[in-house]
């Protein structure tokens, strides 16, 4: 079933923000930032996701912080010594070393170099038992500087196998995760990953839990942010009140460098460093936006909940989706097979969730707002009615990117003017038209299965003439 719906733009007119103090404007920065990322050490990712590939990528999509993963993996972490070296006037931050920065520039054109800058993190896969249930939680630790890194690589040496992937799977408990890491090092942060993913996370139908508390005891009140997952945006977060006090982050979760910055933080900062991202996470849950903090979320950039791939309730071997309404009508039972569906995202916020969406808007005037994007080769796949990973699509998108500089700056800063130029493409400036105004149409994933976000309806797709697409 496919909808069209209207997509409420919370971005569009958010005024408390331009109240804030000139003097505030002049004495601060603006730093687009993807903060869980993969590399080529964990399962199913690509062999690209090095550092360097990191880095490349991070300047195609216009980030200035990335997060660079897996840093409990042994020869990862040796890459991490060799290659990185700590910012002087970032602290905590981290930078590939000159003469690595300078081949890898090299590689891309004067409009796209920029200084891109590494936070150090890494996802951790807890499965253990807990109240009688088997759990299943994934939690993201950023860390200050590398020589935490090792004692927390260490550590965690004992109580896994930490060769067998990036991402190790740890019989462990979330919250005595917690503890050993912050034991080590106060300054790190625990971030839940993509809390409501039916089968690893915290919220999770599959075998997550029902609060905060109930997951991590008396250390819930040193986890200060949650990350929202591909298939939500905050504002499905924000019909939670358990969740007021926490701040809300989205990340690419990238296993390819075509992925990372699908989802991503646009932190306000007086100083890029590691203490003023720490400080602007845990700051972000409520923010007065007339005088705000020093470091603070601005806004987060997000994917379409509707194409994560566990939007909707469904069975990915039936070919059978559902919504949470139509869900419930069939007590949850798969009408092919007659077993138990899997229980999406959408279906357990409106579980846990003591508020409407309606609601949901209301209480959240003083949290960061949100702007809901398209990936650009997605958007140049569907006017071309070919595949994401098509030579054609690439093509054009790199055609795009070589001149405006990169993809965020695409999505959402370019005048539509420029584009015009660029492209001499009336089709790719409508379809920004048409993103940046939330018109789409959805068709959401379940199971599995990535769902599908349009901008054209097939109508209209017939009607794409040769002068239309002329760019392709």
């Amino acid at each position: 079933m496919i909808r069209f719906i209207q997509k409420e733009t919370f971005f569009a007119d958010f005024s408390p923000l331009i109240h804030l103090k000139i003097e505030a404007l002049f004495n601060s920065m603006q730093i687009i930032a993807d903060l869980h990322v993969h590399t080529k050490y964990s399962r199913a990712t690509s062999k690209d996701l090095d550092l360097f590939g990191l880095h490349q990528a991070a300047q195609v999509k216009g980030i200035d912080l990335i997060a660079a993963g897996d840093f409990t993996f042994p020869d990862y972490f040796k890459e991490l010594e060799s290659s990185l070296t700590e910012s002087a006037e970032h602290p905590g931050l981290y930078q590939l070393k000159n003469n690595l920065a300078d081949s890898q520039d090299k590689n891309i054109c004067p409009q796209k170099a920029k200084n891109v800058f590494f936070i150090l993190t890494q996802e951790i896969s807890c499965i253990y038992t807990k109240n009688n249930i088997g759990r299943r939680i994934h939690i993201l630790i950023f860390a200050p500087n590398l020589a935490t890194v090792k004692k927390i690589g260490k550590k965690l040496s004992t109580i896994g196998n930490l060769k067998s992937d990036g991402r190790p799977i740890l019989g462990l408990d979330a919250k005595k995760l917690a503890a050993i890491v912050l034991e080590i090092d106060q300054n790190c942060l625990i971030v839940p990953a993509h809390i409501w993913t039916p089968w690893f996370s915290l919220f999770g139908s599959k075998s997550g839990f029902n609060s905060l508390a109930e997951c991590f005891d008396d250390y819930s009140q040193y986890i200060y942010a949650i990350e929202t997952g591909l298939s939500s945006d905050p504002a499905m977060n924000w019909r939670l009140s358990a969740l007021d006090n926490l701040s809300i982050i989205s990340c690419g979760d990238a296993h390819s460098g075509a992925k990372i910055a699908r989802e991503a933080v646009v932190f306000e900062l007086a100083k890029l460093s590691y203490k003023n991202i720490y400080q602007a996470i845990r700051n972000s849950a409520q923010i007065n936006f007339s005088r705000p903090p020093k470091n603070y979320i601005k806004k987060t950039l997000e994917f379409y909940p509707e194409e994560g791939k566990y939007h909707w309730d469904g069975h990915r071997l039936c070919q059978f989706r559902s919504s949470p309404q139509e869900s419930k009508k069939r007590q949850n039972i798969c009408p092919i097979c007659r077993r138990p569906l899997t229980v999406g995202v959408m279906a357990r916020v409106e579980k846990l969730a003591d508020r409407t969406a309606k609601e949901a808007g209301r209480a959240s005037k003083n949290r960061p707002p949100f702007i809901s994007l398209i990936p650009l080769a997605e958007i140049i796949a569907e006017i071309c009615q070919q595949g994401v990973n098509t030579k054609k699509v690439k093509e054009a998108y790199n055609q795009i990117i070589t001149q405006a500089g990169s993809e965020l700056a695409v999505l959402m800063d370019l005048p539509l003017e420029n584009l015009q130029k660029i492209t001499e493409s009336e089709i790719i400036v409508e379809s920004i038209k048409r993103m940046r105004a939330g018109q789409i149409i959805s068709d959401p994933g379940y199971d599995g299965v990535y769902g599908k976000i349009m901008l054209f309806t097939d109508k209209e797709k017939k009607n794409f003439n040769s002068k239309n697409l002329s760019l392709f």
